[in-house]
């Protein structure tokens, strides 16, 4: 087998941890030994064994003066699990074929850890494939923000509803249920007021089990952390997100202070953030560097128009994830998935990049990602 096919060997298995492994990146090892895999692992969860760790404990025989292929530099410090890189040298390994560097000032170094101590190391090797495992990752780490991704559900036409606001439903069953999928992958959900006052949801991930390729059992999805943007804190106290806040943890931000409702929202276990702009609004940037210490590293925007035109006007976008209904509404005032003002030209608008488009049952996925930083933001 080819060197190229033990990395991309050890980036399939690195994919297994999505979702589990967050706020960690994920990274997939496999161990050769003359010409033969006798070890392999990945992160399978955030404070567990990391993925050379769980690679060099199945090994079916001893790997000494093996060559390890690992997706992300080894770390190299006392974290919430003891350094890669001395597993590495006290089973012998003797070459170690490195993807991606590791961004975190905290764990990089491995590489050279590795060299003082007698072991070849090769870097960037399938760097590109390796690094687009992490960009949630490598966007937190880098920003200390989460990493956003907006979806939205739409028809042919772009109307997210039709001229009387309904809106259930677009899309059909097969993309509804992806998006659930998606759910579990993100670590935070975010709505806006209007949403939960308008819908009621609930917010979380509703498959029974995640499923994925390879060598893992079906598991109980991972629930996001719902947070809701409510300036004026009109959240109902008997809304679903509310009754439900001791099984999902629960953020609502605001911008007013309002001593009675939120001692209300924080005895049924919600977190309550206040945050403004000088406009009266909720201050985005600030509230994303809030999110960010506590390990809320990505967020999928589930919101309306205006909170997707926000978000985007402040620079917090990084992907889309746009689902299109073979289906046309029509009329002038139905919703769109980004509203407010609007950009003046075309080329004043926010060009996204790198589409990809996926057939799910009847509808598309569209995924875009967004360039960063765009002219207009305010963060």
């Amino acid at each position: 087998m080819p060197e190229e096919q033990y990395m991309r060997r050890a980036i399939r298995l690195a994919g297994l941890g999505l979702g589990w492994a967050s706020p960690n990146p994920m990274v997939g090892a496999v161990i050769v030994k003359d010409g033969r895999i006798i070890g392999e692992g990945w992160h399978r969860r955030c404070g567990g064994p990391h993925a050379e760790r769980n690679a060099l404990a199945c090994c079916t025989e001893d790997p000494a003066g093996a060559v390890m292929y690992v997706t992300l530099e080894p770390c190299c410090h006392q974290g919430r699990t003891p350094p890669c890189t001395d597993a590495i040298l006290e089973n012998g390994i003797a070459h170690v074929v490195i993807g991606s560097q590791d961004p975190n000032p905290k764990a990089a170094g491995g590489a050279e850890v590795l060299r003082r101590n007698g072991i070849t190391v090769t870097e960037q090797f399938l760097q590109n494939e390796c690094d687009a495992l992490n960009e949630v990752f490598f966007h937190y780490i880098t920003a200390g923000r989460p990493y956003v991704a907006m979806k939205y559900a739409m028809t042919a036409d772009g109307k997210t509803a039709s001229c009387t606001g309904a809106s259930k439903w677009i899309t059909g069953p097969d993309a509804r249920a992806h998006v659930h999928t998606l759910r579990h992958r993100y670590t935070g959900i975010m709505a806006g007021i209007g949403t939960v006052l308008s819908d009621d949801p609930l917010l979380n991930c509703r498959i029974s089990e995640y499923r994925q390729e390879g060598p893992c059992p079906a598991a109980k999805p991972r629930q996001p952390v719902r947070i809701i943007c409510d300036s004026h804190l009109r959240i109902p106290l008997d809304s679903r997100i509310c009754r439900t806040a001791g099984q999902y943890r629960t953020i609502v931000a605001h911008t007013r202070k309002a001593p009675q409702k939120q001692a209300a929202l924080e005895a049924m276990g919600i977190t309550v953030l206040e945050t403004a702009d000088a406009e009266g609004r909720i201050h985005l940037p600030s509230l994303m560097d809030a999110l960010g210490p506590m390990e809320i590293d990505s967020i999928l925007l589930e919101g309306g128009g205006t909170l997707n035109e926000a978000m985007l006007q402040a620079g917090l976008v990084q992907k889309v994830y746009t689902y299109m209904a073979p289906l046309l509404l029509g009329g002038k005032d139905a919703k769109t998935p980004v509203e407010g003002l609007g950009f003046p030209a075309p080329g004043d608008g926010i060009r996204l990049t790198s589409p990809a488009v996926t057939p799910i049952g009847d509808d598309l996925l569209i995924e875009f990602n967004v360039p960063s930083p765009h002219p207009e933001s305010r963060a």
